[in-house]
């Protein structure tokens, strides 16, 4: 009788080891896989194109989950779907976390997308019409940038002093134009329909725009609006994200972006 009580403990100090070793197994898998969302162009095509190669050979393994809006990839970082995402830039993220009490971060700058007005009604955009409509992103963040090319070029006048604006903070507009607020992933669309276009350069670039040939406007290249691999805090020192970071800004992206996109996109790093 003791010793088959000894069998029966013996089997179960096994079976608890067989147990412990399969989670860990689990655990380390998790740890070499990392599931990013991303818009689909230029994000998503760096992250396959490039970075999954560079992971790989470090013993990674990347998944690209692609978003066609602003909103769904930020929350699917929270709900942790997603170990981090890549379309937004600094203001966007930091107004996202002010407006939803988030604490989302990120780990590094990697480019700079030049949002660019397009038009199929004018070549020079001080030739827009008296009343010409004008469409511009909808959230605070796009258009402010937006709002703020339209002014260098001379078309308005803004508000001073305020970060985010919107066209309520239009003080002068000699030309009367109406501001058309839009989802982003909408302008490309819209295009044909306004006199004036200003869209976000990875939904430009969708609908076979390129915004160093075909904007007649352009964002200048010392904008703050830097693409970010964001984050969420509990995970920002990850051995995954450390390595997902250094792919992203590896001379080989680099390489890449400043060849597929010929000054479309500019690297930040």
């Amino acid at each position: 009788m003791k010793a088959k009580k000894i069998l029966t403990l013996a089997a179960v100090a096994v079976l608890s080891v067989g147990l412990v070793a399969c989670g860990a197994k689990k655990d380390s898998s998790n740890d070499k896989k990392i599931v990013i969302g991303a818009t689909p162009n230029p994000h998503a095509e760096i992250l396959n194109e490039v970075v999954k190669p560079i992971l790989e050979k470090d013993g990674y393994e990347l998944e690209v989950k692609v978003f066609n809006d602003y909103v769904l990839p930020n929350e699917a970082l929270l709900d942790k779907s997603l170990d981090a995402n890549f379309f937004q830039h600094v203001p966007y993220m930091e107004e996202y976390n002010a407006k939803n009490k988030t604490d989302i971060t990120y780990t590094v700058k990697v480019h700079l997308e030049p949002m660019g007005v397009y038009s199929d009604k004018v070549k020079n955009i001080l030739d827009v019409k008296d009343g010409g409509i004008v469409a511009v992103p909808n959230d605070p963040t796009n258009e402010s940038r937006a709002l703020k090319i339209l002014e260098k070029e001379g078309l308005i006048k803004l508000t001073e002093g305020k970060e985010l604006l919107n066209k309520n903070d239009i003080v002068e507009n000699k030309k009367n134009l109406v501001i058309k607020e839009l989802v982003a992933e909408q302008l490309p669309t819209a295009l044909k329909d306004v006199d004036l276009d200003v869209i976000n350069s990875n939904y430009a670039l969708q609908a076979k725009l390129n915004p160093t040939k075909d904007a007649i406007a352009i964002e200048s290249k010392d904008s703050p609006y830097a693409n970010i691999i964001s984050v969420r805090t509990d995970n920002k020192d990850s051995e995954k994200i450390k390595a997902l970071s250094k792919a992203i800004t590896s001379p080989e992206v680099k390489k890449f972006i400043e060849e597929k996109y010929a000054g479309a996109i500019i690297p930040s790093f």
